[in-house]
């Protein structure tokens, strides 16, 4: 069984709406896991008693007022009822694909592992309730307007109780601690499984008025800058990603991916040139070749989204309109996207 914790913004304005909309998602799964939402902000804890699920208001946070990543984490494990976890950020709908791809990668390759994947973009405006119908027109709105993410956009993770015990103070909702976690489980050769041929995960596109519109760059640049010196000096060098993940999930079968030297080389590309970054930028005199490396970077993207388009797996793209899908396990394709 499985359960599914997270903390939540404040539930306000649009964000209440897709937050909304996510813990129904998450509460339709098959198998009824376990969902804890973590934290004080205005309106969790009515939200929790309004559908019956767990709330754990103590969450630790930083100066800023932002909560902790080990916090979180270590809360919920310790008081999950099942063994396998599932962080996912609150705007985030899970269909009912992501009960089945987890149950086929724990039964083929059993303990420990990290499953993640590649999440949709999509813009959603309205309150959903969960049924087969509305998973199959959200499956076809995904593939009519959906957007798929970068490899650098990581939304959930799957793995097993006490695997991620000791995680440095980083702030919830500021880059890096999610490649911060690829790359612990990577150098403790624990499986990393790519999910996202198999595992429709869908973000509801929003605004950062939570931040605050006049101080939105100060506190996620602050803290941004925070989060990369608990990585250290060198810290692009544990910029992991999707693409670090050695297995994927694709028609049922967990298999190494055919394109496996392509997603390393972009990888290994893009924690070479962070690290010149760095070096480059700290040094007075060597400051111009930053400015001008960076921006050759920036002008080499359009190149490397052909590379990125090249390297997908046709199994990346939501189910075709009209497609059936039996909530049986044993008779699903995961690969039939």
């Amino acid at each position: 069984m499985l359960t599914i914790f997270s903390c939540p913004k404040a539930f306000r304005g649009h964000i209440n709406l897709i937050q909304r909309n996510a813990l129904k998602s998450w509460l339709a799964l098959p198998g009824s896991p376990e969902v804890i939402l973590l934290g004080s902000d205005e309106g969790v804890a009515g939200v929790c008693r309004e559908f019956g699920i767990r709330h754990i208001p103590e969450v630790q946070r930083n100066h800023h007022g932002t909560p902790l990543i080990p916090s979180i984490f270590n809360e919920a494990q310790r008081c999950a009822r099942f063994s396998i976890m599932c962080y996912v950020n609150a705007d985030i709908i899970l269909l009912s694909d992501h009960v089945h791809s987890t149950q086929t990668v724990i039964s083929q390759i059993g303990f420990p592992f990290l499953l993640l994947g590649r999440r949709w973009d999509l813009n959603i405006s309205e309150s959903l309730v969960f049924d087969h119908e509305t998973e199959m027109e959200l499956r076809r709105r995904t593939r009519r307007e959906g957007k798929l993410l970068s490899p650098n956009a990581i939304d959930y993770f799957v793995f097993p109780k006490g695997l991620f015990c000791e995680i440095p103070p980083f702030a919830l909702g500021r880059p890096r601690w999610d490649n911060w976690i690829i790359y612990h489980a990577k150098s403790r050769g624990i499986r990393i499984v790519d999910l996202t041929v198999g595992n429709v995960i869908i973000h509801q596109n929003h605004d950062y008025a939570h931040i605050g519109e006049k101080d939105s760059r100060f506190r996620t640049s602050v803290e941004r800058l925070e989060n990369e010196q608990l990585l250290g000096r060198c810290w692009p060098r544990y910029m992991y990603n999707v693409w670090d993940a050695s297995f994927i999930l694709h028609d049922g079968q967990v298999k190494r991916p055919a394109t496996l030297i392509f997603r390393r080389i972009d990888s290994w590309l893009e924690r070479v040139v962070g690290c010149m970054s760095v070096a480059l930028r700290s040094s007075r005199y060597l400051y111009p070749l930053f400015v001008i490396a960076k921006s050759v970077w920036a002008a080499a993207q359009v190149g490397r989204k052909q590379l990125y388009k090249a390297t997908w797996s046709m199994g990346c793209q939501p189910p075709r309109t009209g497609e059936r899908r039996n909530d049986s396990p044993p008779q699903r394709k995961e690969g039939q996207r």
